[in-house]
């Protein structure tokens, strides 16, 4: 399935708008993720534990929302937005949303 931020497909044109289709993924800090991330921002360094867990939570999203694409008889998800936001009372936690429109081409 193709997906885009993208509001059209060059050379597909769109046959059917079927509707938005979201994914949301939220995920939890981990003591020790947040322990050594927090040393590496005393020292310098990019928190490859953290980007990891982000990328993840990204894709995941990304395949609720072809999910989602599918099941309303689309084959490309157009016009997609990520989204990162945290929440909970600590800040402890991470979603991820991914937004589109589900078409047919």
């Amino acid at each position: 399935m193709t997906v885009t931020t993208t509001p059209t497909l060059e050379g597909r044109p769109i046959q059917e708008y079927l509707g938005i289709v979201t994914g949301e993924v939220i995920v939890g800090a981990n003591l020790f993720r947040d322990l050594f991330a927090n040393i590496r921002d005393i020292v310098g360094g990019r928190s490859g534990s953290y980007e990891r867990i982000l990328r993840d939570a990204r894709q995941q999203a990304i395949e609720e929302i072809q999910a989602e694409c599918g099941a309303l008889g689309g084959n490309a998800v157009v016009g997609i937005d990520l989204d990162y936001e945290v929440i909970g009372d600590t800040g402890s936690m991470l979603m991820v949303s991914a937004s589109g429109t589900a078409v047919r081409v």
